[in-house]
């Protein structure tokens, strides 16, 4: 999810909401969504560690984990100039060897 919203972070998502018995769907960009999702991550895995949870939020931390290092590694495993024909419209895929 690091690595997405490096690339992608104004892709538009759709989101449901429920508010008791009412539905309804809005339309986010992806950054607004996964830093949600980050900071729910950060404050479970805080009131874990924090807590008297047997658990301590580890599950929470290694997704934090995860997330930091898609944003990092990205940069290294991107091939930018596939990057920037996609951009563009252009995708050639590679075939199959």
């Amino acid at each position: 999810m690091g690595a997405y919203i490096v690339l992608y972070p104004r892709v538009r998502v759709h989101t449901l909401i429920t508010l008791g018995f009412f539905f309804t769907t809005v339309t986010l960009p992806a950054y607004v969504i996964l830093g949600y999702w980050f900071v729910l991550q950060l404050l479970f895995g805080t009131v874990g560690v924090l807590g008297s949870a047997q658990g301590g939020g580890v599950a929470f931390w290694a997704h934090v984990g995860g997330f930091v290092a898609g944003l990092v590694l990205i940069k290294l495993f991107a091939d930018p100039e596939f990057l920037e024909r996609r951009r563009a419209g252009i995708v050639i895929l590679p075939r199959d060897v």
